[in-house]
Parts: structure tokens; sequence; C-alpha cells
């Protein structure tokens, strides 16, 4: 039931008291005795047992459960990203990674953008120039005088 995320509560039969907390924290117990890494080391446990009695002790216990949900959140992301990136097209990851790359580049250079060349090849290309174009049309000559009378 805890593993799968139901909402767990644990009453007594008998005195009708609510032993999920009691029950909880056994399941914790035989987890950390059967071999598995303990997540409250004695370190954390100890910090924890001094904070009863303090007047910080109801701030510890809402910080402790906010850390944690949000330590799971960031857990969902992380594998559901990871997932994404298992489950997608190779091709396609790269093409879009060689996009985001380019336009990151393009940021970077000065008229490297669509309309800085479309920009610069409409001025290239004004009536008499020749440096847009490698061909001798009659259009694009210009009469040259020479410097010096001949």
């Amino acid at each position: 039931m805890v593993l799968d995320k139901d909402p767990l509560q644990v009453i007594d039969s008998k005195t009708e008291k609510d032993l999920t907390r009691s029950v909880l924290l056994q399941i914790i117990s035989e987890q950390e005795t059967e071999g598995h890494e303990p997540l409250l080391t004695n370190k954390v446990l100890e910090a924890v047992i001094r904070f009863y009695g303090d007047s910080m002790q109801g701030i510890l216990g809402r910080y402790i459960e906010q850390s944690l949900m949000t330590f799971i959140e960031q857990q969902e992301l992380y594998k559901r990203r990871m997932r994404d990136v298992l489950n997608a097209n190779p091709l396609k990851l790269m093409g879009k990674l060689a996009d985001n790359n380019l336009n990151f580049l393009k940021g970077l250079v000065p008229g490297a953008s669509e309309e800085g060349r479309t920009k610069q090849e409409d001025e290239s290309e004004a009536p008499g120039d020749t440096s847009a174009h490698g061909d001798n049309s009659p259009q694009q000559k210009k009469n040259v005088k020479p410097d010096k009378p001949a």
C-alpha cells in the first residue's frame, strides 16, 4: 500500500486508537535491519531527537516534509526526462540539438539571422552591383573611366 502511494491509516480495533505512525516507524525499522542502507543515519536520528520539546519542533517537521516532497517531485521530473530521452528517436534528438546550437550561434553572430541575411542579400543585389552575381550581364556592367588621360 505504501509503495503504491495509497493513503494508509491503521486503527486499533479495540481502542480505536490511530496506530499509523507506529506502524510506519516499525516498517522503517524493519527495512533498515533487513540490510537496506539506512535513510535515517544515527546522526540524523540524534538531531531529530534533540528537536523534541524545542520551540523549533513544529517547524522542523514541516521543513522535513516539504523538503522530501520537493525531492520526490524533482526525482519524478528527472525520471520523466530520462524516459523521454531514452524513448526519443536519436536522429530527431540530434536534429533538435543541432537546431538549438545553430539558433544559439545565430544569436552570437551579428547579421546571421534570417532577417539580417535577407537584408544583406537585398543590398548586395542593388542595380549596378556586380558583387552578388558572377556573370557579365549587360544590366550589371559599369562604364569605368580611366583616372589618367590616355
